[in-house]
């Protein structure tokens, strides 16, 4: 029997595995041998080129037609392996020579179940990566896609082979994991750019995901759209074709608004978005794809009634490039995040052509249009330009029921930061606690990244102020009602303005409509926003006129309004009668009558 497998799982990393496979070659042990395992490579071609050109018949290559993921793609080397131990070599990383001799050094002894060396080049997660381990083969197989996809490889397999014996080092740096934007952990992590819809996008995954990652927190679409995916829309004799272009952002369910309204809605995605902008195929259903490798005669083809390209930066030049296209194609452009950004990155042209050359353009706010309006004067007409804030949440959200409120039981304000706690800092957290309001953080985790950059202050202020900051899971549209109504007040984003009433200054802050704004009204929840007197500000002009903000500037301000909202519950009462108003059905037939105006 041969001593041990090597399994070596490729997908779009053809260009590394020559640089793998020599290593595997170059190994001090010769008694092994390997199963290249080609998840559905788009570069399928290639991956065989290389393993045919090495000519050793040790190499065998399995392939699959589609991607179906890290963990099926191993348990089915597994289950064609007939060795005693595994080793794992990923196509873009390295061994060196004696790597495996001395793995199956440790695995000799007897209740050692598992191997692992060092790495060259750290790969700094508390589990072992692939390259590292090799291990008995033993009944344990690997979670598998529809179970969950995660980075930590400890919940995907190492964890249930710990419990059946000891972890031995070698001692010994005997392989490389080599750190590129391609990379499987690179497309979960969102401190590398990644997340779960870059995942999504890059795996071209089909199924709602139950999705972890070390620095973004943990989803579970499954349960999340069940409800979505098991209802039928079907198409009105008067529906519209309309092909969405770019990224859905937060609360992307939305659009399904539409086709209960009987239209037909099909996507063209981005491959450049973020962890939390939303990408087909769409985890909820009934929005069919176009084949993005060939866009342009899929969308010829489709011939839609109207193109409805969103929402933020990331999507500004796929949605340029669609506009440039299909010139005779009706095309409303709706804008959130953020005018300034495509100005950093170089983008502002093709953003200030996207408006221009838009049919109508809808901003998250009257400040962020009248900023466009200013930004491009003389160049688009301002009757063409509108307002609707992008990523409103759906209807569907709001008929959980609420939970008794905290302060009811201890006679204390607590408030919430559903989100990064923006502006908020360990002397204001702090300061808060002195004067007995609590501060309850959802949805952070101790890592880098957007969602992590609190970790600085949080454990001491756990250990200044014991009892008055919180740390709570994630939570998700369905629960928000349910878990944030047990609060007195959400907080929005905390900053100073300097635009002194001047738009031209306007910073994203001042034109933006925060995403958890709506979150916390669906709650019934009024909104502590700090005054900025003399500025432009959207959010506190929205929130003055609904009567749902608790304005503070500084510690004592936060305290005495929250004293006065739990005497009189006036913003919790405000906040329920506008939360239907901060929903996209609100506004669904408003942009139906939009589209039906453009088309031609």
């Amino acid at each position: 029997m041969t001593a041990v497998g090597v399994l070596v799982p490729v997908y779009d990393q053809a260009a590394f595995l020559p640089r793998a496979l020599e290593g595997l070659l170059a190994q001090d042990l010769a008694d092994w041998t390997a199963l290249v395992l080609d998840d559905g490579s788009p570069d399928a071609a290639a991956v065989d080129d290389v393993v045919r050109g090495l000519g050793d018949p040790r190499l065998r290559l399995l392939r699959r037609p589609a991607n179906r993921g890290l963990g099926a793609t191993l348990n089915s080397g597994l289950d064609a392996l007939d060795t005693p131990l595994v080793a794992y070599l990923p196509a873009d990383d390295c061994w060196s020579p004696g790597h495996l001799a001395a793995l199956l050094r440790r695995l000799a002894e007897p209740d050692v179940v598992l191997a692992r060396s060092g790495l060259a080049e750290p790969s700094g997660t508390a589990y072992e990566q692939l390259v590292q381990v090799a291990h008995r083969v033993t009944t344990d197989r690997w979670t598998e896609r529809p179970e969950l996809e995660s980075d930590d490889l400890g919940r995907l397999m190492w964890d249930r082979l710990r419990a059946r014996g000891r972890t031995a080092d070698t001692g010994r740096a005997t392989c490389s994991w080599t750190r590129h934007p391609g990379q499987r952990s690179a497309a979960l992590r969102e401190s590398r750019d990644g997340g779960l819809n870059v995942f999504r996008s890059r795996y071209r995954v089909r199924e709602p995901l139950r999705f972890a990652s070390s620095d973004g927190g943990e989803v579970d679409e499954v349960a999340r759209y069940a409800r979505f995916r098991s209802r039928s829309y079907p198409p009105a004799a008067d529906g519209l074709s309309v092909l969405v272009v770019g990224e859905l952002a937060l609360n992307p369910e939305r659009v399904l608004t539409l086709a209960g309204r009987g239209h037909s809605l099909t996507g063209l995605w981005t491959t450049n978005g973020l962890g939390d902008s939303t990408v087909g195929p769409l985890p909820f259903g009934h929005v069919p794809d176009l084949d993005r490798d060939r866009w342009r005669s899929a969308v010829a083809e489709l011939a839609p009634d109207v193109v409805w390209a969103q929402l933020n930066w990331r999507a500004v030049p796929l949605a340029h490039a669609v506009q440039s296209a299909f010139p005779q194609l009706p095309f409303v452009w709706t804008f959130k995040e953020a005018p300034q950004r495509s100005t950093v990155r170089g983008e502002w042209p093709l953003l200030a052509e996207l408006v221009c050359r838009a049919d109508a353009s809808l901003f998250a706010t009257e400040e962020e249009r009248d900023w466009f309006a200013l930004a491009l004067s003389g160049r688009v007409d301002p009757a063409r330009l509108g307002v609707l804030d992008g990523d409103l949440p759906p209807r569907d959200w709001l008929d959980a029921p609420r939970s008794p409120r905290l302060s009811d039981r201890d006679g204390q304000p607590h408030t919430v930061v559903a989100g990064r706690p923006s502006g908020l800092d360990l002397d204001w957290v702090l300061a808060l606690a002195a004067r007995g309001v609590h501060t309850h953080l959802y949805g952070q985790v101790r890592a880098p990244g957007p969602k992590g950059s609190w970790t600085g202050w949080l454990d001491a202020a756990l250990a200044a102020a014991p009892g008055f900051v919180h740390v709570h899971p994630p939570v998700g549209p369905e629960a928000w009602v349910r878990e944030l109504s047990r609060y007195d007040a959400g907080w929005l984003h905390r900053f100073d303005s300097a635009n002194d009433g001047d738009l031209r200054r306007a910073t994203w802050d001042d034109l933006n409509s925060p995403a958890r704004l709506p979150v916390y009204l669906a709650a019934g929840l009024p909104l502590l926003q700090q005054a900025n007197p003399g500025s432009l500000v959207s959010v506190e002009r929205v929130l003055r006129r609904d009567g749902t903000g608790l304005f503070y500037r500084d510690a004592d301000d936060v305290a005495a309004v929250l004293a006065g909202e739990l005497a009189s519950r006036r913003g919790a009462a405000a906040a329920l009668a506008v939360r239907e108003q901060h929903t996209f059905d609100a506004h669904a037939d408003r942009v139906v009558d939009l589209f039906r105006s453009v088309a031609r």
